[in-house]
């Protein structure tokens, strides 16, 4: 295999992104909706990094995990969104070797952190609700700069396995990607190799990846449902619950979506394209939602700092 992959990277010089298969006067409306979201996009991450990093009250794990998440979901959507807009109007709609390699080395690099992310974050909540007076001892400064650390070399190690594995295959038919962006599965169907060995090698990976960020997730879980069914009074059990329903939110959405992609038939693709936009564009958007209008300090902060901008544009308006 490790021959064929050279002789491949003589051969192959770039690929075609083929997008969605819609006609093409909707290719302006999918231009927009995708300019609209990405827009959302950056406001929302950009926007909830500023008011974490600016605001001191906001300076906890918590809060320094959010400002990590909203960092990640901001690159890795725009590792996909830019290109995809600009195919919309390419005739070409094409997309060099190195550039492909380069946007599934860090699709994966980000995707694979924010996993572990999601899971340092779900031990946040379980430590802060089952061992409420040990919290500030138990998520240090430096455990929490170690489990983010830990994040992006995790997603960095398999990120490298992972596109080195895919771009040794040999890819002596089509040079089509039947997608909107480089990824793993599209880019198997348009290979010629033997993948018998290459799958065994991405199921042992995946498994070392998505089982260890699922179990944790799980049993945090667990516990913190545990610990605030023993809460005697409704309002505090309501505000335990709600410190922790933002996030499940997002894991659901995140995982269920890369579930539905990558056990989805090859036979469809166009779902897959559909689960896609699910984890690479609708969750980077509504992370800040969801995060914000359920977080009484995010938009306390957030009114803070429009009121500073409202009061100093008034102060403008007054002196001229």
């Amino acid at each position: 295999m490790g021959d064929r992959g050279t002789d491949n990277h003589s051969e192959v010089t770039d690929f075609i992104l083929v997008g969605f298969r819609v006609r093409p006067e909707l290719h302006i409306l999918l231009f927009l909706i995708f300019l609209l979201v990405y827009a959302m996009i950056l406001l929302g991450n950009v926007g909830m990094m500023t008011i974490i990093m600016t605001d001191p009250r906001l300076n906890t794990p918590m809060y320094f995990f959010l400002g990590n998440l909203s960092f990640i979901d901001l690159f890795y959507s725009s590792v996909i969104a830019p290109k995809a807009m600009i195919n919309f109007w390419s005739e070409s709609k094409s997309i060099s070797f190195a550039g492909c390699v380069t946007q599934l080395f860090l699709f994966a690099l980000f995707i694979v952190a924010e996993g572990f992310l999601l899971a340092a974050k779900a031990y946040d909540r379980f430590i802060a609700i089952c061992n409420p007076l040990l919290y500030s001892v138990q998520m240090s400064a430096r455990l929490c700069t170690q489990l983010v650390a830990g994040s992006y070399i995790c997603g960095c190690i398999s990120s490298v396995l992972q596109t080195s594995m895919v771009f040794t295959l040999s890819f002596c038919g089509s040079r089509a990607i039947d997608h909107f962006y480089c990824d793993t599965r599209p880019l198997e169907r348009i290979s010629c190799s033997d993948f018998f060995i290459y799958r065994m090698i991405s199921f042992f990976l995946s498994s070392i990846i998505i089982l260890p960020t699922i179990i944790v997730i799980i049993i945090s879980y667990l516990y913190i449902v545990s610990t605030v069914l023993k809460i005697r009074s409704t309002e505090g059990r309501k505000k335990a619950f709600s410190t922790c329903s933002s996030h499940l939110g997002v894991v659901s959405v995140l995982y269920g979506a890369v579930f539905f992609m990558y056990l989805t038939p090859d036979r469809f693709p166009e779902l897959s394209k559909v689960a896609s936009l699910c984890y690479t564009l609708v969750t980077p958007m509504l992370n800040p939602l969801i995060y914000s209008l359920r977080n009484k300090d995010v938009k306390e902060a957030l009114r803070k700092i429009l009121g500073k901008k409202i009061f100093l544009f008034n102060s403008i308006l007054t002196v001229t």
